[in-house]
């Protein structure tokens, strides 16, 4: 093992880590309240010697940034450091049963953030100011909403190489889904509700038209790549009656190599279609936010550390693509290549049994610093 990674990897303080990473889970911090989770790893890195620098986002909410070594960064570490908003107020904290450490953001994504934190202080801590490589840590916030904190990053920096710690159970994901949301508007005719048949029911028009669209071979679950969720339907709220107005949202994710026009005009066509067998329809379709997917190959530079890393813990590597929404996506549009890779699960994400194997943190932790050292060469 090449000596200074063999440093640096000594250096990892799984005691030092598990407390981060509880005390990051014990702190509420969803999108647009982000700042007492950033006062406390201002603290833990600015004690650590290093000069932290804020980027302001909008009032009260800013990122962390973070650099090492002589030059401009080669590779940057990105973790956001907001959560979806709490199921229960009450019991959004950390819980560690087994081995496995549960709480609001364990898998998405405070046990990444914790991974990075401990990463950069182990570099810090094993390596001479002349050993240090060109690489950056950087904290954000507003993923889980719109991505403004990654995006205001991305107005003057673009990092040839970053590692974003979403959980994908340690798989190195070097292509990502593309995102798009669709936005469905019926129209109906409003009348007392206890006179249906002297309106028009838009909610009743909307059932018809999704069960439609998702009647359609492009959203088969057992066939198509890509993935088809409603997310949300509301209607007009006035009281006793027959709603004449009925909103839905759709999440869509799509298969790297897809563009987001294409799937638009798909979908453009299918609910042109609609009116043949749904009697007075009105409908609109909007296609608010879209974004590209992308595929890096796996023979780059990280993929190839990456298979002399793994045997090194003792993991298989496994290679695919990360199937949600990410800030993945604003970095590969601006000319960054973004690498996945992140403690967790998916399948408990955004869940109230949200939760990661603190092993997996651990082993993160390890990944992140030699992908720093060995990336952040000259």
């Amino acid at each position: 093992m090449n000596d200074r990674l063999e440093k640096v990897w000594h250096a990892i303080n799984p005691d030092r880590l598990r407390g981060t990473f509880l005390d990051l889970l014990d702190i509420y911090s969803p999108s647009g309240k982000e700042e007492d989770i950033q006062l406390y790893l201002e603290d833990i890195l600015s004690r650590a010697g290093f000069k932290v620098e804020r980027q302001t986002v909008e009032h009260e909410r800013y990122n962390l940034r973070v650099t090492m070594g002589s030059g401009e960064p080669q590779i940057y570490l990105v973790g956001h450091v907001d959560t979806v908003p709490a199921w229960d107020l009450e019991e959004f904290g950390p819980r560690e049963e087994d081995g496995v450490i549960h709480g609001l953001g364990s898998a998405d994504m405070k046990g990444g953030c914790a991974a990075m934190v401990e990463a950069w202080l182990a570099l810090a801590e094993a390596l001479s100011p002349a050993e240090l490589p060109q690489a950056g840590l950087l904290l954000v916030v507003g993923e889980e909403e719109n991505g403004d904190g990654s995006a205001t990053f991305l107005n003057d920096c673009r990092p040839p190489w970053v590692v974003i710690g979403e959980p994908t159970g340690l798989t190195a994901c070097f292509a990502h889904y593309g995102y798009m949301e669709a936005g469905i508007l019926t129209r109906g005719r409003r009348s007392h509700s206890s006179l249906p048949e002297l309106g028009h029911n838009a909610v009743e028009s909307m059932l018809r038209v999704l069960l439609h669209l998702g009647k359609d071979p492009l959203f088969d679950r057992e066939s198509s790549e890509i993935v088809y969720s409603i997310r949300e339907m509301s209607s007009s709220q006035a009281g006793f009656v027959v709603p004449d107005r009925c909103e839905a949202w759709i999440d869509l994710h799509l298969p790297p190599e897809m563009d987001p026009d294409t799937l638009q005009q798909a979908i453009r066509r299918i609910l042109a279609n609609a009116g043949r067998s749904i009697p007075d329809l009105d409908l609109d379709v909007s296609f608010d936010f879209a974004s590209r997917g992308y595929n890096l190959g796996s023979e780059n530079p990280p993929a190839q550390l990456l298979r002399m890393i793994y045997p090194m813990l003792g993991q298989p590597l496994q290679l695919d693509a990360f199937r949600s929404h990410s800030d993945g996506n604003l970095f590969f549009a601006s000319g960054s290549k973004p690498l996945i890779l992140g403690p967790g699960f998916l399948e408990t994400a955004h869940t109230p049994d949200e939760q990661v194997v603190f092993d997996q943190v651990t082993t993160a932790a390890h990944i992140y610093a030699a992908l720093c050292l060995w990336m952040g060469k000259e």
